[in-house]
C-alpha cells in the first residue's frame, strides 16, 4: 500500500496562492525540491510535503494518511484563486545510491538521498529509513510530527523547511516570534538508548516528565525534550535515556 499521494495543482495563480499558505518559499521550486509545511494559524503543525515544478504546473508528495485533509485546507483557501487540485497517478521512488537521471535531491538533508516521480508502485531502494532519521535527528509525519507540534521546536528550520524572509504565510507569525523572540525550551534531540521501551513512552527524570521518545535505531533514538529538566539519568519504560 503506497504511503504517499501525488496531487498536481495546476492554473495561473498557482505559485502565488502556495506562497501565501506554506512556510517556505515556493520561489526556490525552480532549483529543485522544496520541502515545506502547512500550519494552523496558531503556528502548529498540519502537514510537510515536497513541491516540485513540471511544466507549468506543481507536484505535491505528501504522506497518504494527511493527503484528504491536507487538500480539503487547501480547498478552503482556494477561494477565487486560479488554482486546481487533481489526482495523478504518479508514485514516489526514492533511495540513496546513485542519483537517477529523473530524480532530484531530497532537500532535507544529504543523507536522504534522492527522489522521483514515476507511473508504477511506489519504491525504493531497500534503505535504513528510520536509523538515517535517528542519525541525523529528523521527524516523520505521524511519529515525530503531530497536531501538537511547533515546526521550529521539530527542526524544520534546519531541515530547509521555513524560510523567514519569504513574507506572510498561515501560521507565520507565532513562528516567527518563537524564533526571534524567544529561546526555545523544548524540541527533539538525539538520545542514547539501553534497553526497550515503545513509541510514545513517557521520559522522566527525578520523578518529573522531561519528554516523549520517538523512532529508535540500534542504541540511539529522537525524543522531544523539555530542555531544562535533562539530566544525565533519565528513564522511558525499562529503558535508560541519555542525551547523546
Amino acid at each position: 500500500m503506497a504511503t504517499r499521494r501525488v496531487i498536481r495543482l495546476s492554473g495561473p495563480e498557482t505559485i502565488d496562492f502556495l506562497q501565501g499558505l506554506v512556510t517556505n518559499d515556493v520561489t526556490k521550486i525552480d532549483a529543485g525540491l522544496v520541502y515545506a509545511a502547512l500550519l494552523t494559524p496558531q503556528g502548529k503543525y498540519l502537514g510537510d510535503f515536497f513541491l516540485k515544478k513540471q511544466d507549468d504546473d506543481v507536484l505535491l508528495d505528501l504522506a497518504e494518511e494527511q493527503a484528504d485533509d491536507i487538500i480539503r485546507r487547501l480547498t478552503m483557501y482556494k477561494l477565487r484563486s486560479k488554482v486546481s487540485f487533481e489526482p495523478t497517478t504518479l508514485s514516489v521512488a526514492r533511495g540513496t545510491g546513485e542519483m537517477p537521471d529523473d530524480a532530484l535531491t531530497d532537500p532535507r538533508h544529504p543523507a536522504l538521498g534522492w527522489r522521483a516521480y514515476r507511473e508504477g508502485e511506489e519504491s525504493d531502494d531497500g534503505s535504513d529509513w528510520d536509523a538515517i532519521r535517528v542519525e541525523h535527528c529528523i521527524p516523520a509525519s505521524g511519529v515525530e510530527l503531530t497536531p501538537d507540534t511547533f515546526i521550529l521546536e521539530a527542526r524544520l528550520q534546519d531541515l530547509n523547511g521555513v524560510d523567514f524572509r519569504k513574507g506572510c504565510y498561515v501560521g507565520q507569525e507565532v513562528t516567527a516570534r518563537m524564533k526571534h523572540k524567544t529561546e526555545l525550551r523544548k524540541g527533539l534531540k538525539q538520545v542514547r538508548i539501553s534497553g526497550d521501551a515503545p513509541i510514545g513512552s513517557e521520559i522522566t527524570a527525578n520523578g518529573k516528565s522531561v519528554g516523549t521518545l520517538f523512532t529508535q535505531a540500534g542504541d540511539k533514538a529522537i525524543a522531544y525534550l523539555r530542555f531544562d529538566r535533562v539530566t544525565d539519568e533519565m528513564n522511558a519504560g525499562d529503558a535508560k535515556i541519555s542525551v547523546s
